[in-house]
C-alpha cells in the first residue's frame, strides 16, 4: 500500500510539474501596418477628359488584401479594364493587376519598393511594360497614377490624375 500511496505521490508530482512548464510561445500576429498605409488609395477615384473617363475603384476584401478595378471608357466602348489586387504576404506588397488581353490574361506582380504617407511604388524591372506603377497622393481626394519604363530602350510614363468620387 505504501508504494502506491509513493507511487501516487510521484505520479501527481509529475503531472504537475508538466502543468507548469512554459506553454509554447504563441505566433505573433501578422501585422499589415504596411498595407494600412495604402489604406488612403480606398474608395473610387476618376478622371474625366474630352475622349471619355478614366476609373479605379478599391475595396478592402480583408486584413491582407484590397482589391480593384480600372478602366478607361471612350465614347460607349470600354477600352481598356483590369482587375487589381493589393496584398501583404508576410513583410513584402504586392500589386497584382491583371488585363484580359494582356500577358495571355496572366496576373503580374510588381513588389512595393518605396512607401510613405505620400506615395506608393511598386516596381518589376522584368515587365515589358511598365516596369514601375506609382500612387502619389496629391491631397485626401487627389492622386497621380503613373506607369513607367522602358519600351525599346527608350523611357516611357504615363500619368492618370484622378479625382476622389463621392
Amino acid at each position: 500500500m505504501k508504494k502506491h500511496i509513493n507511487l501516487l505521490l510521484i505520479l501527481s508530482g509529475a503531472l504537475c510539474s508538466c502543468n507548469n512548464q512554459p506553454s509554447a510561445a504563441k505566433p505573433e500576429p501578422t501585422s499589415y501596418t504596411q498595407l494600412a498605409m495604402a489604406k488612403q488609395l480606398l474608395g473610387n477615384w476618376q478622371n474625366q477628359f474630352p475622349e471619355g473617363v478614366a476609373a479605379e475603384s478599391w475595396e478592402q476584401l480583408n486584413d491582407s488584401t484590397y482589391a480593384g478595378k480600372s478602366f478607361v471608357v471612350m465614347g460607349a466602348d470600354t477600352v481598356s479594364s483590369e482587375t487589381l489586387v493589393l496584398q501583404q504576404r508576410g513583410k513584402e506588397v504586392l500589386y497584382i493587376p491583371t488585363v484580359k488581353d494582356q500577358n495571355n490574361g496572366e496576373s503580374v506582380s510588381f513588389l512595393l519598393t518605396s512607401l510613405n504617407d505620400k506615395q506608393l511604388v511598386f516596381e518589376n524591372p522584368k515587365h515589358d511594360f511598365p516596369q514601375k506603377i506609382s500612387y502619389t497622393f496629391i491631397s485626401n481626394d487627389s492622386v497621380v497614377a503613373e506607369i513607367s519604363g522602358n519600351i525599346d530602350g527608350k523611357p516611357k510614363a504615363e500619368q492618370f490624375p484622378m479625382k476622389r468620387v463621392k
